[in-house]
């Protein structure tokens, strides 16, 4: 009898304490995370050439807030650090280069764009930083053989341009294609992609391309001389600012191309109004997500509380604009990933879970859409759908669309 209570009491003893053993072994910290908080590295260009992104980062840092006051993820507080980089890729080093060395951050987060991410690239690889969702869709992001510590949020630019080239083979055969393109990487990335979806009628099609630097004060030029070289359809690979420019030059030269505007650009708040919604009518886009101005979604749960949130935490914020929506989205795919990691909060769990997401849907994704992801695709988004503007919002058409092609 007592030999058997020892017994029962022994176990007992080894049961607990492999219990808290294993318990203590589940919390793994590397730089950035304790008990009590998380730290997130971003730069945001709040000034500079891309400053209509702004109110991503500010979406952003105000649902991290809202995660906060309902207690943090585990008991952890976000502590959201953030800097101007001007869209400036020495001042994105620059301010990456302290977010990880001084502030000691456990990784970045939704970076913002294509040149600020290209710029730091390299060097939070060589430091295993996660660089996590970063805010570009350009293939390099998605390179998990040569950048296994980068995982872009955006769809695939190469991935949209095979999407436009087959929405251009069907409905506009005999196209003259004109290109007005940035010169980065996001300008290049689009071409290489449309030309692929093209094929063979790539060299005919395609009768010339433009490009224009971040510094450009205009793009009159560029536009002028796609016109001028009779081009029909105007493939439109640049950012806010500029495709603004380009839908007024257009207007102006009374020239009446099919206008297909990239993602990036499409934002009725950040391109479209300051460039005239009378005169972006009928420019041809592509989309995942919900427009908070379309009344076919005014019943939905999902941009009901997207609304509500805009209204306790970000009341400044203009509420249908797509930026503060993609801000918001983000913030909930970052919020998620945590929420996988558990209490092992190193940076190498943070990208084995941000590689391993299993049909997550998003609340504003449009319906039939969900993400997934592997150690071998780090696509995040790789469903679309064309859409149209009407003169006062998008519209949507057609099949959701998913690229099925090579990650990367």
């Amino acid at each position: 009898m007592r030999n058997g209570l020892f017994r029962l009491i022994a176990g007992t003893v080894v049961a607990i304490a492999l219990s808290a053993s294993s318990a203590y072994a589940q919390k793994k910290y590397d730089t950035g995370a304790t008990d009590t908080e998380i730290k997130i590295g971003q730069t945001v260009p709040f000034s500079g050439p891309a400053s209509a992104y702004a109110g991503i980062g500010k979406t952003q840092a105000a649902y991290l807030k809202m995660i906060n006051d309902q207690g943090g993820i585990n008991g952890r507080m976000l502590n959201l650090i953030q800097y101007d980089d001007s869209y400036s890729p020495p001042k994105a080093v620059e301010q990456v280069r302290k977010l990880v060395e001084g502030d000691e951050v456990l990784f970045t987060f939704q970076i913002i764009g294509t040149p600020s991410n290209a710029a730091v690239q390299k060097y939070l690889n060589a430091k295993k930083v996660p660089q996590l969702l970063a805010s570009t869709g350009a293939s390099r992001f998605s390179d998990w053989k040569t950048a296994p510590w980068t995982i872009a949020f955006n769809p695939n630019y190469q991935s949209e341009g095979r999407i436009y080239a087959k929405y251009i083979l069907q409905n506009y055969p005999n196209a003259k294609i004109g290109i007005l393109y940035q010169n980065d990487d996001l300008g290049r990335d689009y071409i290489t992609g449309l030309k692929s979806g093209l094929g063979d009628k790539a060299a005919t099609m395609i009768i010339g391309e433009v490009s224009y630097e971040l510094t450009d004060p205009t793009i009159d030029s560029q536009i002028v001389k796609l016109k001028s070289l009779g081009a029909d359809l105007l493939y439109d690979a640049s950012t806010p600012k500029f495709a603004a420019q380009a839908i007024k030059k257009v207007a102006d030269l009374a020239w009446k191309p099919v206008h297909i505007l990239d993602i990036n650009a499409s934002p009725v708040s950040a391109t479209l109004k300051p460039a005239g919604l009378d005169i972006s009518k009928d420019i041809i886009s592509t989309n995942y997500g919900k427009d908070p101005g379309d009344p076919q979604w005014k019943d939905d749960a999902g941009l009901k509380a997207y609304f509500a949130f805009m209204d306790k935490y970000y009341p400044e914020g203009d509420k249908l604009n797509t930026v503060n929506t993609y801000g918001y989205s983000t913030a909930e795919l970052l919020v998620h990933i945590l929420r996988q990691c558990g209490d092992d909060l190193t940076r190498e769990n943070v990208m084995r879970q941000a590689t391993s997401i299993r049909n997550f849907t998003p609340s504003l994704a449009l319906p039939g859409m969900t993400i997934n992801t592997s150690p071998t695709d780090y696509r995040l988004n790789k469903q679309m759908q064309m859409m149209k503007f009407n003169g006062e919002r998008w519209e949507l058409f057609g099949p959701i669309i998913e690229d099925t092609g090579p990650s990367g």
